[in-house]
């Protein structure tokens, strides 16, 4: 099992939706920058590519509940694919990726995301 933590949060399904609106580029340029900090952070905690498929597990530790979880985990995205930008996740097709998992808690100290990568087991 290898472990990511992302420190802070990432934008709202309602905060994508209006940066889309306000110009494409705008939510292109947001999509990539948050893309690239999760590859870099992969290389920095030192994560090792995977071969096969993986279960992967979010643990999204928010401040307070004002967001609702189907509006925080859309993060997923960004994490999956700084995963294969970083080249851990060879993809985050459906022959890589074979399960996705939530849970939501509360830490209004230290909000962050915290992502645990396992080696699928038929």
């Amino acid at each position: 099992m290898q472990k990511l933590v992302i420190k802070g949060r990432f934008p709202s399904l309602n905060e994508i939706i209006a940066s889309a609106k306000s110009h494409p580029m705008v939510y292109a340029k947001e999509k990539k920058k948050l893309t690239t900090s999760v590859a870099l952070l992969a290389k920095v905690q030192k994560l090792v590519p995977v071969l096969g498929s993986v279960q992967v597990d979010f643990y999204w530790y928010e401040p307070n509940r004002r967001r609702d979880p189907d509006n925080i985990q859309v993060g997923m995205k960004y994490v999956l694919d700084g995963l294969v930008l970083g080249g851990i996740l060879p993809t985050d097709g459906w022959g890589t990726i074979k399960g996705l998992s939530s849970r939501f808690l509360l830490d209004p100290e230290n909000p962050r995301v915290e992502v645990q990568i396992e080696q699928w087991r038929e």
